[in-house]
């Protein structure tokens, strides 16, 4: 305990030190260490660009300014570097201006690289902070306005800002570096050197070097680029200099000709934005008394802009129009700060923590007079104030502009309203509000209600909404929280929604807890009901922050700080988790369980959503626990009628929910009064009776319907036989649906319905059930199959122990591939797989609950399961159907490796028990299974049901699937073999080499099986295993040969490092793997022969190894492998149309006949063959390979008649006429010393039979025969 404490204390000391050392240390070792990570990197690039006053790697410009963007969304971390960022580069900028002149071409190729820093970190941080390290001195005006026209003229090559060369970023800087230059304290025409004299100017005459900076900004306005907005703000604080009266109303007439004009073309649109948006920054910057001879103009020009075509098209001049026009409003009224507003909360928060009540008591009391005196102030001040006229139209536009379709101008508009009403009087304010209180009727869009909660926001923020009007605004507010409106299959609110937590954020900040305690109480269920309930997880996190907001500033919450602990930010982020456990921890506390479930009740369950409906229903499952009387009478009455509603919503959403309800109060133990087990026991007949499972959202019922009678039936609800008979009914239909999410809702239905209503008393009702679902099993419809092999896998114990046997061998029968194509169906094998594992988990279960000894009925089960099931699902592990889908044949494949571990643990449970049996009484073993076979071994190995072949076949099986193509079933085979090495409950024995296993399988280790870098190398050394080599190899050439680059790549290399031994010291290694893998190569081709799915990527796995000189340095068994694998062409290949396969088989046979003696002219003479194919493109290519061969392997042909050879091959056109393609083989055949005579004797036969009908054939087969016959076959 002393050693922690000292611990503790040297941390603590050393956090100590730390600090006082970041006191006093250097402020750029303090900015390395807590902010800008790449600080190194980057003052490393300054120190380099500065000593050499220019950029000196292109490169790293890009790099830099990728660090600048990371910190995009946090940009205040890079403002304690702009010291020593910014100043340096604008330095170098000058510095060489002047060093090198303007006019130098050299200039540009120097700033631009500079300038494309500085704008990145003007993107970053702002530019209103970036400027103030700009140098501004005088001299710099000139010197930026000659830069500005040497930038002006040049053009980006691209508009990727990835490629860009600095253009675009120069111009940016240059503009801004004006916008603060254009400050100077001087008149500018005593900068202006091209001016000789300030006599030759007459008074307010426009400066040569103004009219200059005018025409720049001018052009950038018919821009796309930030250039337009720079040049705004450049002209806003240029001409509302007082020394600019004359170019000030020469630009407002231009703007008046701009917006004017009835030009549609696109360069006219951006001036048009160019134009509108420097007028709202100079109307921004500008003096009061110098803007308000324009208002009239300025005004009467965007009143007509705004209702003109151009306006409606263009979402971004509307924004600008608003900005101008509150801009506007701002400038007409004079600027007042009223003493009516309220004043709210400022900075002292202890105020609403209550720490002291004389202090808020006090404050209380200066309110209310403050407020008496206001009134009367106000009174006087109606009767004075002077509004002008054009302010009522300002605010009339604004208004209209929160009905914007668009949210930008939404929230620009609701900005001036804040704005313009701060300076209008108190009554005025009130008409304001009213105005925007008809934004929320009910015939009012989505834009409307978003437009006006943000206006409400801005008001509150500004004190303008007294607390007095709080009980008309808070209703509208509550509704906004909850707006959803349904629009065909979607629904539109979720703006709305944020928008109103922002109302409810904004109130918190804006008053103190006593004007608005009663208003927070009523807010408060509403803002928790969309903080948990909301579909949207962008407004569960606004109405969650808004909530915190309030505990935070307005205190008094009952359990506010749990609450808000409980619904932050990241446990919000996932909608199930809000429903099933953030919603249920705050229903616990006083006041909003019964909000929440209203919520549920009336906007969930009937949500237009599938899935938020199904967890609308489970959520209130999940509240039960709080009050299950409540719940019984009251939700439950109110649903139950729900359930036959013409609304599709209403009834899917309330039948789920009264299913979820009747389970959770079952598991409160809450006993359902009889008239209530009534009126479920109703419910699905009354909606049979109503026909909803017909037409539109019938399958929505069904799976419904099916959930509610498992809810039922799990809770003993009380039925009668009628009722059973017809529940019974519904699940059998719903099993014989095609969609297979209703079957599985009506398997798990009809395991409860079956264990709970079925006694298995009634033997006849029972068999019958059995019998009518095995007979189900061959019916033709696909969908009876499938819904048939999943129920009887859900059937009890007492169902199947009297014909388990048919039971099992039937739906063995199933899991196979159907002999007519016309009756194959993926779905009805996986779920006979499915069904076949669950009845054989079900009757091993069942026997060992009966704790009777092991009878000869019960070791011919476990026989039968050994012998019939486990030989069935190791056939599964081959299906590899394909159909349009893609491989179908891998769901089947994927449950019988699920299959084979569950069987797996079943036979060696037996085991052990038998074993142990065995040893406490030798006699019981011995009489039990005397029966079974009058030749009883006395050995108990002999006994076994799980054996070293079975352990082995299991283990071959899983590895093949762990080397194929596909990611998930590498992952799902991998993790079942890791799971049967590593069982804690039983232990699986005679898995050969099980040491090598463990170690390609670590126990400890979060292993990424689906990665193929990390699974192929540990399965690959397998092959040196023969009892799983040939297995594991028939999966790996699926990959090594198959169609996807990477996954190809990654196969072959870890194939090829197994080759090479290098895990290993023999040096015969390589040799011996070589050796083996051609063996079990040569089985493939003999076991999957004719098979193109496993041939046809082996073929390529050769021909890829025989590139990388493998098998050809084998001395013995290279002559063998390779006849063998010419053996295999020769049989493959013939009549083959398959191009790749082809093509595979023709560059085998070209490797082949380069190489190795004496088999090489038996491969010359087959390739040969293919001079005369079909297919001209294959002509072709054998072509190319017999000129290859023939120039690498000269032996084949006699040195005098070579080149003649080359040449025929070189000068015939393979791939056009065929009767010359045949004509030159014949040629070709007596150049290299081959007899062609034998190919009319033995093709006569041939000939004579199939002249008549394919003579196109004659020849291929007649060379085919030679082919054979000049081979030595």
């Amino acid at each position: 305990m002393e050693s922690n404490q000292d611990t503790v204390t040297f941390s603590e000391g050393v956090t100590t030190v730390n600090q006082e050392d970041d006191e006093f240390d250097s402020k750029e070792r303090v900015l390395q260490k807590y902010f800008l990570q790449e600080w190194k990197l980057v003052k490393q690039w300054l120190d380099d660009t500065v000593f050499n006053g220019r950029v000196t790697d292109p490169s790293s410009v890009h790099k830099i300014r990728s660090i600048m963007d990371k910190y995009q969304e946090q940009g205040q971390l890079l403002e304690p570097y702009l010291e020593s960022i910014v100043p340096p580069l604008m330095s170098i900028i000058r510095s060489r201006t002047i060093e090198l002149g303007v006019a130098s071409d050299e200039i540009l190729e120097i700033i631009k690289p500079i300038c494309i820093i500085i704008y990145s970190v003007v993107t970053v941080c702002g530019y209103k902070v970036v400027i103030k390290f700009f140098p501004h001195q005088v001299s710099d005006l000139e010197l930026a306005v000659s830069l500005l026209e040497k930038c002006h003229h040049t053009n980006s090559a691209t508009s990727l800002r990835q490629e860009s060369t600095g253009e675009m970023e120069a111009q940016c800087v240059m503009l801004l570096w004006l916008y603060i230059l254009v400050l100077v304290p001087f008149d500018i025409s005593t900068v202006d050197t091209s001016i000789a004299s300030n006599d030759e100017l007459s008074e307010f005459e426009v400066v040569p070097l103004v009219l200059r900076i005018i025409g720049f900004c001018k052009d950038y306005f018919s821009t796309a680029g930030r250039m337009r907005t720079m040049a705004g703000l450049v002209l806003s604080r240029l001409l509302t200099r007082p020394d600019m009266p004359k170019a000030f109303t020469s630009f407002v007439e231009w703007t008046h000709e701009v917006m004017s004009s009835v030009t549609e073309d696109i360069l006219h649109h951006f001036q048009l934005l160019g134009a509108v948006e420097a007028l709202a920054a100079i109307f921004k910057a500008g003096s009061r008394s110098l803007l308000l001879d324009v208002i009239p103009v300025v005004w009467n020009d965007i009143s007509i802009l705004y209702k003109s075509s151009n306006a409606a098209r263009s979402p971004l001049l509307r924004k600008y129009l608003m900005k101008l026009t509150q801009r506007i409003g701002l400038t007409s009224l004079p600027h007042r700060l009223p003493s009516w507003r309220y004043m709210g909360r400022t900075t002292k928060l202890n105020v609403a923590l209550n720490t002291s009540s004389k202090f808020h008591h006090s404050n209380l009391a200066v309110n209310d007079n403050c407020t008496n005196s206001n009134e009367i102030t106000d009174g006087a001040e109606d009767e004075d104030m002077d509004v002008p006229e054009n302010v009522e139209e300002i605010i009339e536009m604004l208004l209209s502009g929160l009905r914007d379709m668009d949210t930008v101008v939404r929230w620009s508009a609701a900005k001036g309203i804040g704005r313009i009403t701060s300076q209008l009087t108190s009554s005025l304010c009130e008409e304001v509000l009213s105005s925007v209180s008809e934004l929320f009727s009910p015939g009012e869009g989505d834009g409307s209600w978003h437009g006006g909660c943000l206006a409400l926001a801005e008001l509150a923020r500004r004190g303008l909404l007294l607390p007095a009007s709080l009980p008309k605004v808070v209703p509208v507010v509550v509704k906004a929280l909850h707006y959803d409106v349904r629009r065909g299959p979607h629904s539109v609110g979720s703006h709305v929604r944020d928008a109103a937590a922002y109302v409810c954020w904004a109130f918190g900040r804006a008053y103190y807890h006593a004007d608005i305690r009663n208003i927070l109480e009523e807010l408060a269920p509403h803002l928790l009901t969309v903080a948990c309930y909301d579909r949207e997880v962008n407004c569960r996190r606004a109405a969650a922050a808004a909530f915190q907001e309030n505990v935070g500033r307005q205190g008094n919450y009952p359990h506010g700080i749990d609450i808000v602990n409980t619904a932050d930010y990241f446990s919000l982020s996932s909608r199930v988790n809000s429903y099933l456990h953030v919603a249920v921890s705050i229903a616990q506390y006083e006041g909003y369980l019964f909000p929440f479930v209203d919520d549920l009740l009336d906007r969930k369950i009937c949500h237009w959503d599938k899935s938020l409906r199904e967890l609308a229903a489970e959520a209130i499952s999940f509240l039960v626990k709080y009050d299950p009387e409540y719940f019984a009478s009251t939700v439950m009455g109110k649903l139950i009628p729900c359930t036959l509603s013409s609304d599709l919503c209403m009834r899917h959403g309330a039948t789920l929910a009264t299913g979820e309800l009747v389970l959770a109060l079952h598991n409160c133990n809450y006993a359902l009064p009889s008239d209530k087990q009534k009126s479920l026991a109703g419910v699905v007949p009354a909606i049979e009776k109503a026909r909803l499972y017909r037409g539109k959202g019938g399958e929505i019922m069904r799976a419904a319907v099916s959930r509610f009678i498992e809810c039922i039936s799990a809770s003993k609800v009380a039925l009668s036989e009628k009722i059973k008979r017809s529940l019974l009914d519904t699940l059998n239909e719903n099993l014989r649906h095609p969609n297979s999410q209703i079957q599985i809702a009506a398997v798990k239905g009809l395991k409860h319905f079956i264990n709970e209503y079925l006694h298995p008393s009634d033997a006849k009702s029972t068999s019958d059930l059995t019998v009518k679902y095995l007979n189900m099993l061959t019916d033709p419809n696909v969908a009876v199959r499938r819904g048939s092999a999943l129920a009887i896998g859900v059937l009890p114990y007492e169902l199947l122990a009297s014909q388990w046997r048919n039971v099992l061998l039937k739906l063995c029968s199933c899991c196979t591939i159907e002999e007519n194509p016309e009756d194959r169906d993926a779905e009805a094998r996986v779920n006979a797989v499915k069904g076949l594992i669950l009845v054989c988990e079900t009757l091993i279960n069942g026997r060992e609950d009966t704790v009777t000894p092991v009878i000869e009925n019960d070791f011919s089960l476990f026989i039968l399961i050994k012998n019939e099931v486990m030989m069935t699902l190791f056939k599964a592990l081959d299906d590899y159907s394909v159909d349009n889908r893609g491989d179908v044949g891998s769901w089947v494949r994927e449950a019988a490796l699920d299959g084979l571990e569950k069987c797996t643990y079943m036979l060696c449970k037996i085991d052990k028990a038998v074993c142990l049996s065995g040893r406490s009484d030798g006699n019981e073993i011995e009489t039990t299974v005397q029966p079974l076979n009058n030749n009883m071994p006395k050995n108990m190995s002999e006994l076994l049901l799980f054996d070293e072949n079975l352990a082995t076949n299991l283990v071959k099986g899983i590895c093949k699937q762990a080397v194929e193509k596909m990611d998930k079933m590498r992952e799902a085979a991998a993790n079942v073999l890791y799971r049967i090495l590593y069982n804690q409950m039983i232990y699986i024995p005679y898995i050969p080499f099980r040491e090598k296993l463990e170690e390609i399988i670590p126990k400890e280790e979060d292993a990424k099986w689906a990665v193929p870098s990390f699974s192929y190398p540990r399965f690959v050394q397998l092959l040196q295993f023969g009892c799983y080599s040939k297995d594991v190899l028939s999966g790996l050439v699926i990959s090594i040969g198959g169609l996807q680059d990477s996954l190809k790549r990654v196969s072959l290399l870890a194939l090829l490092e197994y080759l090479e031994g290098v895990e290993s010291e023999d040096p015969t290694t390589r040799t011996s793997r070589e050796s083996m893998l051609s063996i079990d190569i040569m089985w493939v081709l003999q076991q999957y022969k004719k098979c193109d799915r496993v041939i046809i990527p082996t073929l390529k796995t050769i021909e890829i190894l025989f590139s990388k000189k493998i098998f050809l340095n084998m001395e013995a068994h290279a002559p063998t492998f390779c006849a063998a694998v010419l053996d295999s062409l020769a049989i493959e290949l013939k009549g083959s149309k398959d191009f790749s396969k082809l093509y595979a088989g023709i560059a085998i046979l070209g490797y082949v006949a380069s190489v190795l003696e004496p088999i090489n002219m038996r491969a010359f003479s087959q390739l040969l063959t293919f001079l005369s194919h079909r297919y001209p493109k294959i002509r072709k290519a054998s072509a190319e390979q017999i000129y290859l061969v023939l120039l690498q392997n000269g032996n084949l042909v006699a040195e005098d008649k070579i080149d003649k050879a080359l040449e025929i091959i070189s000068e015939t056109c393979w791939d056009g006429d065929i009767d010359l393609a045949k004509h030159q083989r014949l040629e070709l055949f007596h150049t290299v010393g081959l007899e062609v005579a034998p190919l009319g004797k033995n093709s006569d036969g041939a000939s004579r039979k199939t002249s008549s009908k394919k003579p196109a054939e004659l020849d291929e087969n007649a060379s085919y025969s030679s082919l054979v016959e000049s081979s030595g076959f």
